[in-house]
């Protein structure tokens, strides 16, 4: 089954950092040659304009996401997957 990511693309969550999360989360499957696994789509508003930059992974919410913690949700996410 396909991961889902969905990262918030409102203007709040946009202007406060989420244009680097998407570049993070890119680049996160890329490397790994998983991107075909995931689906990534963009919403336009969480309705937690206030603790964004929002992010959703397999329907877990997070907020104020940076990307270091972007990085870190992905590695443990996807940690979780790998049987062993």
């Amino acid at each position: 089954m396909a991961t889902d990511i969905q990262i918030c693309m409102g203007s709040s969550c946009f202007s406060r950092g989420n244009q680097h999360n998407l570049a993070v989360i890119r680049e996160f499957l890329r490397e790994r040659g998983i991107a075909a696994n995931v689906v990534l789509r963009g919403g336009l508003c969480f309705g937690r304009c206030s603790r964004g930059p929002h992010l959703v992974i397999d329907g877990t919410h997070y907020e104020q996401v940076d990307p270091n913690l972007c990085l870190d949700l992905l590695r443990r996410h996807f940690q979780q997957e790998t049987p062993g």
